[in-house]
Parts: structure tokens; C-alpha cells; sequence
């Protein structure tokens, strides 16, 4: 089975002007294209060629650093395009809403803890909300291409919300302002798919 990339689910300047249209075009067709590149040639011939991302992510430790970088690219980067929208922004509500509340105090607080996630990831990666083992959130974040779904995770949960951090996701509009960027990042965010997401991983 070969891996395709996705078109995104909407046009590539929907999320201007706080992700650019250039980097949505090359994070998108470039970077992310890569990963999925990367990994049909790591599994072509192999016992893995079969398996689903979901599997492959979840034992990528097992099976090889190619399988594990570009799975890991592809599953996370399908996942960020799936957190945002043209129309996104504000507060979460409902069960998500009081979740948050419940587990960091205010939403500002929440805001405040996932940004710090973000900026303290040295290098490159990804800064997660997660549902734990309890049904409770969490925040965390991972290093390159890594996702609290793997085998290699410092801590596992279930992500409903994951952010790039990665220069290439930034660099070209934010230079090295990262915190510039996480901030701008709460404009795109679609609180409609986490909430569903929470509510799927909370059954």
C-alpha cells in the first residue's frame, strides 16, 4: 500500500494572514510531500508495506528511523492541516471548554502552558494536547517528527490538538519569532474537530 498525500482542506492562502500562503504551499507540497515520499520507499518491499499509518506510527521505534521521521511527518502534518480552518478561532465550549478549565484553570492558563510547550521544544517538533490514560488533557511535546502515539513517546496520550514547530512551518512570515508565531496560531485553530476529537478519545 502506498501512501498519497492529501489535498488541503482548503485553498492555500484560507488561513492568511496569519499563515502565509507561500509557507502553506511549501510546508504542503514540498515538506510534507517528502515525508510520504520518504516513507513509500522505506516500507516498498518490506513487511510493513501493508499496514496503516496508525500502525506504523504506533511501533515506528520498532521498525526503523525512516519509518519513524516520515511516518511520523505524514501522520503529524495531516493532523495540523486537519486543526485549522479559514473560519476557526476563538474559545472551545461545551464538554472541551470545561475539560480545559478542569485541567489548567482558564483558557488563558491552557494557552499559556500549550505556547510554553512550544517555545521550550529545543530545535525542532511539536507541541501536543493530548487525552491521557485517565480521559484527562495533558499537554506535552515531542521532538523532529515525533507524536505521543509512538512507542517512543516520553508521554503517551491521544492528541486532539498539535501545533508545528519546526522552522519551515514559520520561518518565512515570523523569522525566528516563534512565540509570534504560536500566537497567531489560536486564529486558525478549529475548536469544532478538537472537540470531536476529545470526545472520541473521552468514550
Amino acid at each position: 500500500m502506498s501512501f498519497t498525500l492529501l489535498p488541503l482542506p482548503y485553498a492555500h492562502d484560507a488561513l492568511e494572514p496569519h499563515i502565509d500562503t507561500t509557507t502553506m504551499q511549501i510546508h504542503h507540497g514540498k515538506h510534507h510531500q517528502a515525508y510520504v515520499d520518504n516513507l513509500n520507499k522505506a516500507i516498498a518491499g518490506t513487511e510493513h508495506e501493508n499496514k496503516s499509518l496508525e500502525d506504523l506510527v504506533a511501533h515506528a521505534g520498532k521498525i526503523s528511523a525512516a519509518v519513524r521521521n516520515n511516518g511520523g511527518g505524514h501522520w503529524n502534518h495531516t493532523f495540523f492541516w486537519e486543526s485549522m480552518d479559514e473560519n476557526a478561532g476563538g474559545m472551545p465550549s461545551g464538554n472541551l471548554a470545561k475539560a480545559i478549565h478542569d485541567a489548567f484553570g482558564s483558557f488563558e492558563s491552557f494557552k499559556e502552558k500549550f505556547a510554553n510547550a512550544g517555545m521550550t521544544r529545543f530545535g525542532s517538533g511539536w507541541a501536543w494536547l493530548g487525552v491521557d490514560a485517565n480521559k484527562k488533557l495533558c499537554i506535552c511535546s515531542t521532538p523532529n517528527q515525533d507524536n505521543p502515539l509512538m512507542d517512543v513517546a516520553e508521554i503517551k496520550c491521544t492528541p486532539i490538538l498539535g501545533v508545528d514547530v519546526w522552522e519551515h512551518a514559520y520561518y518565512l512570515k515570523y523569522q525566528n519569532r516563534r512565540a509570534e508565531y504560536l500566537g497567531a496560531f489560536w486564529n486558525v485553530v478549529d475548536w469544532k474537530k478538537v472537540a470531536e476529537r476529545f470526545e472520541a478519545a473521552t468514550k
